[in-house]
């Protein structure tokens, strides 16, 4: 039996992937990564690209103050 993987974009978590034979299966925590609920990917890094393309970056850059 295989341990679930989280799978975190930007530091947060994003879901869990499971490994089922010779793919991974998403498990969403929360949209919008639930579109990705189900889907199989053929690595874990293909999961983290899917679950990243969901959530962009936000810019994480402290205020300019002049």
């Amino acid at each position: 039996m295989y341990e679930p993987l989280v799978v975190e974009v930007w530091g947060k978590p994003a879901g869990v992937v499971l490994k089922e034979g010779n793919t991974f299966r998403f498990h969403a925590f929360a949209r919008p990564f639930t579109e990705l609920e189900g889907a199989e990917f053929n690595t874990l890094g293909h999961a983290r690209l899917a679950a990243a393309k969901l959530q962009p970056a936000t810019d994480c850059r402290p205020p300019h103050t002049a």
